[in-house]
């Protein structure tokens, strides 16, 4: 596509050389004889008449500006808020890590009915870890709508107190049926905190401090990840029930201190402006932007007209924001495309192995041929090594990008899986020596390790990273839901056959998390944008286009910037109503010619 500059500055006009360059006619506000969008093309859609929501007093966790809160403002508040956030992200660490302890406990398999070893036993142990998963699943939809109803801080507390449940039902369990259950309510605590304290934090902290502040959450989720292990190496020796039980019983800990804290926190100033307390809303943004709590500040006012404005998008839209329209429904937006990508990474995310590693890390240094002691000791330093590598990804996603990022690690962790995967093989043969077989443990410890650092490096983050950044900003939260589905679909899937796998299959497991490494690879170059150095409108414009394939929808977006660069710097920027309406460029054969001269176009030319 080439450029004629000779005009006087009139819009370019496209003109086919000597294939045809189409319009969609449906694109309402396109003039085809300049090939810019007309001004005021179509009335906005009426705002419907905002009204406070009320919210039933019973309710608990509510905000009240007049309560006592947190005596702090502007940065300290913002910290404290991330802190607050992060021990909700440590919580889910440490509870995605206890089980892998509890597995290994002689008593836990007696009391549970699951020590004879049959293939019965392997899926139901399986089934105790995978069932938690469902109740996640269960407590991210329900954590979605409540968010948007009664606020994101008695969302948060309730899904506390069902943590809570869930927990004191697992440190109690007599039977299998009655573990299943509290994995379940226990689920649906962490699928609620793990939808609702993200959005919280990312609608309380300061623009352009959203990186780091992801990047410390999973560096405390590994944190409790790493006091999970370590906990349960403690009491390696004991041969009963507390062994369990304890580190069952020690995340309440966690939860209390959340449930205590909830109440001296503020509530998130978007869901206060969309609710109709503006007034609340402009004291909060001061709170959280200045030091003294300067309502009049003039970053406090431009946030809120910001909020505003999103505010009204979202009651113009506001039937798309529902789950089965963002689902299923074909909008302008291509909301539909953007939550299946999100659903989908997360998916995959799983399906490249890491939960056979965090869940079943003892399994794994087993079968490399180390004792129970060893097994725990260097499951321990995994994770130890895991959160150091976070920092990796925070200090590089947005230098290297998103697509790079998730090549590199899909590569390296493929690679390692297949390291371990030959070297289990050699350590079950029993026709080695002992010490030919240890050295092929230490290969498999080796290729454990790897695995684990480049998976914090690169694959932890982005797919949390990533819903975010897709996501139109007036399906934000739900869109976080959609991702924690995700993640419960894959986690649940993962951890329910990798007993079984391990028992069928042996080394050979760790191929087929190898082979799904390197099916992720087209996946990502396929279907994924980079969204690094890419500001959310960009993102917006890119989603604007018909085509799944990546290198379609930037192509059409380079068209429009070129085409009409009136229109693809209003998209940039933030208009909403050019990236709806901008046109549709398909190519057929070779490529268009771009004419800048102020005559109308002439027959052929769009």
């Amino acid at each position: 596509m080439s450029k004629d500059h000779s005009g006087s500055g009139d819009p370019p006009t496209i003109v086919e050389k000597p294939s045809e360059v189409i319009v969609d006619s449906a694109e309402k506000g396109f003039r085809a004889d300049s090939g810019s969008f007309k001004e005021d093309v179509s009335p906005a859609s009426p705002v419907p008449k905002q009204s406070p929501n009320r919210v039933p007093r019973w309710i608990p966790f509510q905000y009240n500006r007049h309560k006592a809160t947190i005596p702090l403002n502007g940065k300290n508040l913002v910290r404290a808020a991330e802190w607050f956030a992060g021990l909700a992200i440590l919580f889910f660490g440490f509870d995605q890590g206890v089980m892998s302890g509890v597995n290994t406990s002689p008593d836990y398999l007696r009391v549970m009915g699951i020590d004879s070893g049959s293939d019965r036993d392997s899926a139901a142990l399986g089934g105790i870890v995978a069932v938690y998963y469902g109740g996640t699943l269960c407590g991210a939809v329900v954590a979605g709508v409540l968010g948007d109803r009664i606020g994101r801080l008695p969302t948060l507390g309730f899904a506390c107190m069902a943590a809570i449940v869930g927990a004191a039902l697992q440190t109690s369990a007599q039977n299998l049926a009655w573990m299943s259950i509290a994995r379940v309510i226990t689920g649906v605590g962490t699928g609620g905190l793990n939808t609702s304290v993200p959005v919280w934090e990312a609608e309380v902290s300061s623009q352009g401090t959203h990186g780091s502040a992801i990047g410390f959450s999973f560096f405390l989720n590994i944190v409790g990840l790493s006091v999970a292990y370590w906990l349960e190496y403690g009491l390696r020796n004991s041969q009963h029930s507390f062994r369990w039980r304890f580190p069952l019983s020690f995340q309440i800990i966690f939860l209390c201190i959340l449930l205590f804290s909830i109440n001296f926190f503020v509530e998130s100033p978007r869901w206060l402006a969309r609710n109709g307390r503006e007034d609340d809303a402009r004291y909060v943004l001061a709170r959280l932007r200045t030091a003294n709590a300067d309502e009049n500040d003039e970053q406090v006012l431009r946030e809120l007209a910001d909020i505003k404005e999103i505010v009204e998008v979202e009651l113009r839209e506001q039937n798309a924001n529902r789950y089965m329209a963002m689902a299923f429904k074909k909008d302008r937006y291509n909301v539909r495309r953007r939550v299946w990508l999100a659903v989908n990474l997360q998916i995959v995310q799983e399906l490249v192995g890491i939960g056979v590693i965090t869940v079943y890390a003892p399994t794994v240094f087993g079968q490399a041929g180390f004792s129970e002691n060893k097994s725990a000791l260097l499951s321990g330093i995994n994770d130890l090594t895991y959160a150091a590598a976070v920092w990796v990804a925070v200090l590089t996603l947005d230098r290297v990008g998103r697509r790079p990022t998730l090549y590199i690690g899909a590569i390296i962790m493929g690679i390692s899986l297949i390291l371990c995967g030959i070297a289990a093989r050699y350590v079950s043969d029993t026709s080695l020596s002992e010490s030919v077989r240890f050295s092929w443990g230490c290969v498999v410890c080796f290729g454990t390790f790897t695995y684990t650092a480049t998976f914090g490096a690169t694959w932890l983050t982005i797919p949390w990273l990533l819903p975010v950044e897709i996501s139109p900003l007036h399906v934000r939260a739900r869109g976080s839901a959609f991702s924690v589905v995700g993640w419960s679909i894959g986690n649940g899937v993962v951890t329910m056959i990798t007993p079984y796998l391990f028992k069928a299959i042996t080394y050979w497991t760790f191929i087929l998390f190898a082979l799904f490494n390197f099916i992720s690879l087209p996946i990502v170059w396929a279907l994924y944008p980079e969204t690094a150095r890419r500001s959310l409108e960009e993102i917006d414009v890119l989603f604007t286009s018909s085509s799944i394939w990546v290198w379609k929808a930037e192509a059409e977006a380079k068209a429009l910037a070129e085409a009409d660069p009136d229109a693809f710097e209003a998209a940039r920027h933030g208009d909403i109503d050019a990236v709806a309406l901008r046109q549709r460029v398909r190519r057929q054969g070779s490529q268009a010619t771009i004419k800048s001269t102020g005559e109308p176009a002439a027959d052929g030319q769009a």
